[in-house]
This record gives structure tokens, C-alpha cells and sequence, in this order.
């Protein structure tokens, strides 16, 4: 026998089998998933909704899909050569033992990057309190001065300048150039932002661009212009790109706007507006005054008549007028009193008289009358009632009584010691008895 035999029977595999055992060593190893970044290619989206591909780079590709549920999900339509950044499981195709990644999450590769670092920069700033709300300065009601930072021949400082100048012109625009994109765009912001702060000319600055890609409005994210909004000795105001843009400088700024025309009408009140609210206040301070000098002209005519009131004759025609007053309340109040005098004494003449002893005695007597015949009356039953009760307790005691038993007949044997004979043993022969009948007793003697 060869060694070969001597061996142990090797596992044998089939394909599938084979495919499944490398498929769960896969798994097992990347149960979480990976991050790939690579170039897209044979980018194919069937009518199913599912999307496949490869993802290759300069020396290996690899096959990829991407189900449509996660497929739905995306905010670009992958084409062929994009460069993504993606999160897939690693895993194995059974039915054709070929090695593949299932994507869940695709993005473009740069604005991925660039966007990881804008959350970064974020966090790490908000954390510093860059971000605060109880930092945030209140804009002057009316500035007048404005310093405006931005690209001198961008489409946001035309729009700023238009609608300032339509909303009121009296605030001084000062155009302060700096680039807003590129690479030498940061530090010049930077620059800028102090050198107006510093300059203490300003009572408010606007840092502002137009819309762009994420990469267009980066110059907003740098950390040297945040901090240089931060450290602004006066308010600033950050308006970059679109409405759905948000830059770093928004989160640090004063006030966010929107767009660059937005800010503009933040950053002034409307010339309209304060003319209709002058033209209230100004109808409000003529009604006032008006009112005032009514007011004015009434107290003078009340103090008129009371200095003419004040002159002796008017003073002794009063008083006489008063004292007359006086004198006929006073008659009027003798007269109410003595009526309620004579009302009372009438009262108490009333009361005394029908508490006279002749006239209370009659009555007393009657009541007394029928007093006594009520309780004669209830005597006479009381003892009826009484007689009935002890006949029947009479009957009723009869019918218990031993003298009634022996009328029916019986009789009581008593002893020498008058003790009840209640068995015919407990008698002695020659014994004398005493036998208690219905109607009488009997002497008798036991003679057997």
C-alpha cells in the first residue's frame, strides 16, 4: 500500500459549495464594509433600476453593483470616468464565483473629500464657540458706513449696490476688492476682513460672493477667514452663494443671509418704509398736540370760572344759598324723626296693651280647660288600653299555668318535704303524700 493511501480523505468541493465557503470568508473578514475611491467604468442601469459597473484605477478593477433602493439614493448619475469615492460589502457572486463589491453609498470623489473636511473644520471650530449665539452682535439700525468685501466685477456686488441704493442712499458703500475664489482667494479675505476691522471706519462689513460648486465657494471655508470674522471689531454679515449654500463664514458671521441682495435689505431699512412710518408719526404727533392743547384751553377756562367763583359776593350768595339748604334738611330731619317717635310710642302702646293680665287670663283659663279635658281624655284611654294589655297577658299566662293543666284533669304529687314525686321509686311504702287537684288537695299514703 502506497503512502497516498495512507492519507486522509481530502474535503472535496463543488463549485457552489466552493464559491459559498469563499463568499463567507469574505464576509467574515469585512463584515462593516469598506471605502473605495476609484474611476467608473462599463457603467450600466437597466430597467430594473439596479446600477453596474467597474471601478478600476491604473493597475486593477474590480466588479460593483449597486441596488436600486441605495441606487435611488444618489444625487448624481454615475457615467463612465467619474471619479467616486464609495462605501461597498465585499462579496463574492456565487452563480459566477467571480469577486464583487455591493455598494450602499457613492459619492463624487472630490466633493466627498472637500465636504469631510468642511465637517471637520466645523466641528472643530464650533467646538471652539466660534459659532455661539450669545456672541452674535445686533446690526446698527442705521449704518453709515458699509464696507463691502468681494470680487469688484462679480454679478453679487452689482446686485448689493443696486438694492441699497433703492432702499435708502444715505449709508456710504465702500468696495473693498478681494478675490473669492482660487487659491490666493483665503488669505486676501483674511487680509481684508482685519484691515477694515482695524480701520475703524466701518460700522458694519458684508463679506459676499454669487453662487458656485462646492469647490467655487471653498475660499469661505478657510479657517484664516473664520477666525478673522471671529476677532471683527464690528458686526459682520455673511452672504455666500445660494440660499441652500451654508459656508463656514455663514456659521461665524453675525447674520447669515441668504443671497447677496438679501443682505443688502438686512443691512439697511427701506427708504419707503420709514417715510410711511415718519408720515405716521408725524399724524400722530399733530393729534397729540392737538389733543394737548384742548386739554390746555379747558383747564384754562376751568381755572377762569373758578377765579370768578372766588369773589365775595358770588362767595356770600353761595352760602346763603347752602345755609337755606341747611335749614330745610334740618326741618325735613325734625319732622322724619319726631314721625318715627310717635310711630314707636304707638308700637310699644300696642304691645303693652295686649300684654295686660285681664286680657291674657281668659285665654290661660280656656287653654287650661282644654288641657284637662285632653288629658282626661288620654287618661280614659291610657287605662283602656292598659286593661286590654294585662287581659290578654292574663289569657296568655293562663295558658301556661300549671293550675290550668290540673283543671284538665292532672295532678301534682308532692312529698314529705314538698318536693315534686316525679318517679313512682323515689316513694318509700307507708309514705304520706300530698296529691294538688284542680280544685283542691288530698292526703293519701302509698301502701304497696
Amino acid at each position: 500500500m502506497s503512502d497516498f493511501d495512507n492519507r486522509p480523505a481530502p474535503e472535496i468541493f463543488t463549485p457552489s459549495g466552493l464559491n459559498r465557503l469563499v463568499r463567507d470568508l469574505l464576509e467574515d473578514a469585512l463584515p462593516m464594509g469598506v471605502w473605495i475611491e476609484g474611476e467608473l467604468s462599463n457603467v450600466s442601469r437597466p430597467a430594473s433600476g439596479h446600477v453596474y459597473f467597474t471601478l478600476k484605477d491604473a493597475s486593477a478593477q474590480v466588479r460593483c453593483a449597486m441596488f436600486r433602493m441605495a441606487a435611488s439614493r444618489l444625487r448624481f448619475r454615475p457615467t463612465d470616468g467619474l471619479h467616486v469615492l464609495m462605501r461597498a460589502k465585499v462579496g463574492l457572486y456565487e452563480a459566477r464565483g467571480e469577486f464583487q463589491l455591493v455598494a450602499d453609498h457613492m459619492e463624487p470623489a472630490g466633493e466627498g473629500a472637500l465636504q469631510r473636511e468642511f465637517e471637520q473644520l466645523k466641528a472643530r471650530l464650533g467646538a471652539e464657540g466660534l459659532f455661539a449665539q450669545e456672541r452674535k452682535r445686533a446690526l446698527p439700525l442705521f449704518p453709515r458706513r458699509i464696507g463691502v468685501i468681494t470680487s469688484p466685477s462679480g454679478a453679487a456686488i452689482r446686485d448689493v449696490l443696486s438694492v441699497l441704493g433703492r432702499r435708502l442712499g444715505l449709508a456710504e458703500v465702500d468696495v473693498l476688492p478681494v478675490p473669492v475664489q482660487g487659491r490666493e482667494a483665503p488669505p486676501a479675505i483674511a487680509a481684508m476682513l482685519r484691515r477694515a476691522s482695524a480701520s475703524g471706519r466701518y460700522d458694519v462689513l458684508l463679506v459676499t460672493r454669487g453662487g458656485g460648486s462646492l469647490e467655487d465657494l471653498w475660499a469661505f471655508n478657510d479657517e484664516a477667514v473664520a477666525r478673522a470674522i471671529h476677532a471683527s471689531a464690528v458686526p459682520v454679515v455673511s452672504a455666500v452663494g445660494h440660499e441652500v449654500d451654508f459656508t463656514i463664514a455663514d456659521f461665524v458671521a453675525d447674520l447669515r443671509a441668504a443671497t447677496p441682495s438679501a443682505a443688502a435689505e438686512l443691512l439697511v431699512p427701506d427708504g419707503a418704509d420709514l417715510t410711511r412710518q415718519l408720515d405716521r408719526l408725524r399724524q400722530r404727533m399733530t393729534t397729540l398736540v392737538t389733543r394737548r392743547l384742548q386739554a390746555a384751553a379747558q383747564r384754562a377756562d376751568h381755572w377762569q370760572a373758578r377765579l370768578t367763583a372766588q369773589r365775595p359776593q358770588a362767595r356770600l350768595a353761595r352760602d346763603a344759598q347752602r345755609l337755606e339748604g341747611l335749614r330745610r334738611r334740618m326741618l325735613v330731619s325734625v319732622a322724619q324723626a319726631n314721625a318715627l317717635r310717635h310711630a314707636r310710642l304707638d308700637r310699644l302702646q300696642a304691645r303693652l296693651s295686649a300684654q295686660h293680665p285681664k286680657g291674657r287670663l281668659a285665654p290661660s283659663l280656656l287653654r287650661i280647660a282644654q288641657l284637662r279635658q285632653r288629658m282626661a281624655t288620654a287618661m280614659s284611654r291610657r287605662l283602656e288600653r292598659d286593661r286590654l294589655r294585662l287581659a290578654e297577658q292574663a289569657r296568655t299566662l293562663h295558658a301556661v299555668s300549671p293550675l290550668a293543666t290540673l283543671e284538665r284533669g292532672y295532678a301534682i304529687v308532692f312529698d314529705r318535704r314538698d318536693a315534686v314525686v316525679k318517679h313512682a321509686g323515689g316513694v318509700a311504702v307507708g309514705e304520706r303524700l300530698r296529691v294538688m287537684l284542680g280544685d283542691g288537695e288530698l292526703k293519701v299514703r302509698r301502701e304497696e
